[in-house]
């Protein structure tokens, strides 16, 4: 979007707030801190009923730091977390930061290979594991160059009656700590002691703080490197735009620290800002409503998957949800369609908040966008958060798009990301210098930005079908099924033709109580041949009872182009 007379359109929608911020030279650490000596008696977290307030919190981290340094962990050392959410993952994350190292965030649901590929890459001499994952540590531990490993349960700050409970269930099967090179998270606190040196607060903005990992749905995994910088403009340009995160309010914190949208959106915001983070290691989304209504969060940051089964909630039916303040939307598209039911479900429920989109890649650490508090646009991710800049470019090239085009989003701004490790070669494919001298993130995301600045997400640029040469965007078809009244939820992908390179064919998930029948199937068929392009109509039907999710709560698509376990229509 070109600049007109030192100003974009989008600011108009800046009401009450700042359209540059002045950012910290310092490290994340450094944020916590001062937020814990503004706020000590606040609730930091709460973990299965034990709440910890700033001052124990700091006190907590304070402590491991003064480990690790005893442990032999020093400025620059990549430390792997392979850890769900827990108050020990965010204390030790928080921990290395102080003391300039940096960490490497791994999902522990991973597999062994990709363990070991995330270690590698990272070149790690220390990890900090679960005990769900510590099993699939120790199997190849051996072609690993690791010096030392810290056995962390899930189950360390749970209260007492829930910690037997887990030991009972999931904890059970979990491999116990052995061998010389583990260290149960206990003794390995017990050596703070021992530290006596004090501890410099040097971090800077430029320091490389964290990496995080891309799915590698696009080719080969990558290691995503970001900085104290990235992070510290992240959290203070939301809380500019979000306008409900701070002194006291509660969030549930389900996103994964190990995923950009958990650890900055999330828990950084939280910890800088006085909030409490409501911190559970996981989430059953067939039993959300029943954590809604038990924790009664002020804020939720996540997924469409987990919005998807609150309209349908028996428990939720005469539910007052006036406790709910915000809700953003990340991480995935979001339908126009779903989001308005959503915001009449939470208004006739009681809360006057509607669901804020918001959009971002790990690449530019989460989130660039946000829909303003005080408008809606249907379809849309948001405008850019402040500092934050959209750009559309014709794809393959740095020649921007005119107002509407569709193109590739690309992002400049203190959130994008540093390199990706060991790979100069594709950091060079995304990170590019444009005319106006400014280094432009390319996402590989379909887009367009409308005269008032507001950013509309089409698909992945790998996503996009190109069927006997017309461009055809998923997501757009995916917005027009979901308006028929049978159809709770869909996805669309293409799938090999012979002699059309690719054709459309689109999932589908019926709403409760349907059974699919020839009368279903051709009302949603002349339905689509009726609303839909010929060139895009999809070329056959795949139903289900679900859609595939990946770990982070995505749709799999992958997994729906190989095709299987559907009742198709050609």
């Amino acid at each position: 979007m070109k600049k007109e007379n030192n100003n974009y359109p989008w600011f108009k929608y800046y009401k009450g707030m700042k359209s540059h911020i002045e950012y910290p030279d310092s490290s994340m650490y450094s944020l916590v801190r001062k937020c814990a000596i503004k706020y000590p008696s606040n609730i930091a977290y709460s973990y299965f009923g034990n709440k910890v307030t700033y001052k124990s919190l700091i006190s907590k981290i304070d402590e491991a730091s003064r480990a690790f340094l005893r442990l032999g962990v020093n400025k620059k050392d990549v430390v792997s977390i392979i850890m769900p959410n827990t108050p020990e993952a965010i204390i030790c994350f928080y921990a290395l930061n102080r003391i300039g190292a940096v960490c490497n965030m791994i999902h522990p649901l991973s597999s062994e290979e990709e363990f070991k590929y995330d270690i590698k890459l990272a070149n790690t001499k220390y990890v900090i594991v679960a005990d769900i994952a510590y099993q699939k540590l120790v199997n190849i531990k051996s072609d690993l160059n690791i010096e030392k490993i810290i056995y962390l349960p899930i189950s360390e700050s749970m209260n007492s009656i829930t910690k037997l409970g887990y030991k009972l269930t999931t904890g059970r099967s979990a491999l116990k700590p052995s061998g010389e090179d583990t260290i149960t998270y206990s003794k390995f606190l017990s050596k703070a002691k021992y530290y006596k040196d004090v501890i410099k607060d040097e971090g800077k903005g430029e320091d490389s703080a964290v990496i995080l990992h891309s799915g590698g749905t696009t080719g080969k995994p990558k290691g995503i490197v970001l900085t104290n910088m990235n992070f510290n403009s992240l959290v203070l340009s939301e809380l500019e735009i979000n306008k409900c995160l701070g002194d006291g309010i509660s969030i549930l914190a389900i996103m994964p620290i190990f995923h950009g949208f958990g650890l900055g959106c999330t828990f950084h915001a939280t910890m800088v800002s006085g909030g409490h983070a409501i911190i559970l290691p996981s989430v059953n989304p067939k039993k959300f409503d029943e954590t809604l209504l038990k924790y009664k969060p002020n804020i939720l940051a996540c997924v469409p998957s987990v919005l998807e089964g609150l309209t349908k909630s028996k428990k939720l039916k005469e539910a007052d949800l006036s406790f709910i303040k915000c809700i953003i939307c990340g991480g995935d598209a979001l339908s126009g369609e779903l989001n308005n039911k959503i915001d009449k479900f939470l208004y006739d429920h009681g809360s006057d908040t509607r669901v804020r989109t918001a959009y971002g890649m790990t690449e530019c650490t989460a989130g660039v966008t946000m829909m303003p508090l005080e408008e809606t646009r249907e379809d849309s991710i948001g405008i850019p958060c402040p500092d934050s800049y959209i750009k559309i470019c014709e794809v393959g090239t740095t020649k921007e798009c005119i107002t509407g085009e569709v193109g590739e989003i690309c992002i400049n701004g203190p959130t994008v990301m540093k390199e990706y490790i060991n790979d100069k070669d594709e950091t060079s494919l995304v990170l590019k210098t444009h005319k106006d001298g400014k280094v432009w993130l390319h996402s590989g995301d379909l887009g367009f930005v409308d005269s008032d600045g507001f950013v509309y997400f089409k698909s992945r640029a790998k996503r996009m079908i190109v069927s006997s040469g017309y461009n055809i965007y998923p997501g757009q078809i995916e917005q027009i099924i979901l308006k028929h009244p049978y159809v709770e939820a869909c996805s669309v992908v293409g799938v090999p033709h012979p002699y059309k390179k690719e054709v459309v064919k689109a999932y589908i998930v019926l709403r409760d109580g349907l059974v699919l029948n020839s009368e279903i199937k051709k009302s949603i068929k002349d339905y689509c041949e009726k609303n839909i392009a010929k060139y895009a109509l999809p070329y056959a039907y795949g139903y289900r009872k679900e859609l595939p999710k990946t770990k982070l709560g995505k749709v799999a698509y992958k997994e729906l182009i190989n095709g299987e376990n559907d009742d198709e229509e050609e």
